[in-house]
């Protein structure tokens, strides 16, 4: 199991429940390909862009740490990319601190 941080730009007007929904359906689909969520929170709410993803000029920003065997990964960007909830979505792998 690799370690990974994955921000999400998530669409600016979406209601309380939504963003309940969304954030709910981003943990279980890291779930559901053999993952586990360590923690994640809304890291900034409505920032402007720097230029307009999907017509939108702001968006909320998501921020995700868990772990998942690195085949997983694909299929989770594939997943996250259909939702149209979600403008961007960056998965990267941390640097080991020695």
């Amino acid at each position: 199991m690799n370690k990974y941080e994955a921000m999400f730009i998530i669409k600016p007007d979406l209601s309380e429940d939504d963003r309940k929904a969304l954030f709910a359906g981003i943990q279980e689909a890291v779930v559901k390909n053999n993952g586990a969520v360590v923690n994640a929170a809304v890291w900034a709410e409505k920032r402007k862009l720097v230029f307009p993803i999907k017509k939108q000029q702001e968006g909320v920003y998501y921020l995700a740490n868990f772990t998942a065997p690195s085949e997983a990964i694909t299929k989770l960007k594939y997943a996250f990319k259909l939702n149209e909830l979600i403008l961007r979505v960056l998965i990267l792998r941390p640097e080991e601190k020695a």
